[in-house]
């Protein structure tokens, strides 16, 4: 039997109007993933992205506000690679270590030809609705997906 996980954590599902595949594909390719992993009013600095999607294959990408130039590099370890169906990744600071970094999976479920069910878990952070910091920014990128989506990232 497996001991219920005591980390915080939250849930956030969206349904997207896009085939899974394309939802995958902005999750797993530097300029797709370039295009929206920021909430809105931040920018991921060009050239940053760098995808090694693959179990244990590492990723990094760096956030920039426009408005001060304030920059927030992030990286992590792939865990779970399941195409087109399931990520997991550690998320964190490049300086962070992998064991200890906060844990996201990504799962997405196809409801149709052209709309898609994603559900993101992410484990060791203590997150909510109206935080105006991780669950909010991650809320306002998937918003940013939203309209990357309906933009024709095909």
């Amino acid at each position: 039997m497996t001991e219920p996980d005591h980390r915080p954590q939250f849930t956030i599902t969206r349904i997207l109007d896009a085939p899974r595949a394309l939802v995958w594909r902005a999750w797993t390719e530097p300029e797709q993933a370039g295009a929206w992993w920021h909430p809105r009013g931040i920018d991921v600095e060009e050239g940053s992205v760098e995808l090694d999607v693959r179990p244990g294959g590492r990723y990094r990408y760096t956030m920039v506000n426009p408005s001060d130039g304030s920059r927030y590099p992030t990286a992590g370890v792939y865990r779970e690679v399941r195409p087109p169906e399931r990520l997991a990744f550690t998320w964190g600071s490049p300086e962070d270590a992998d064991d200890a970094a906060p844990l996201i999976t990504v799962i997405l479920r196809e409801l149709d030809a052209e709309r898609t069910e994603m559900l993101f878990h992410l484990v060791g952070i203590d997150a909510g609705p109206g935080d105006d910091n991780v669950y909010d920014g991650w809320t306002s990128a998937f918003d940013v997906l939203d309209e990357h989506l309906a933009d024709g990232a095909r």
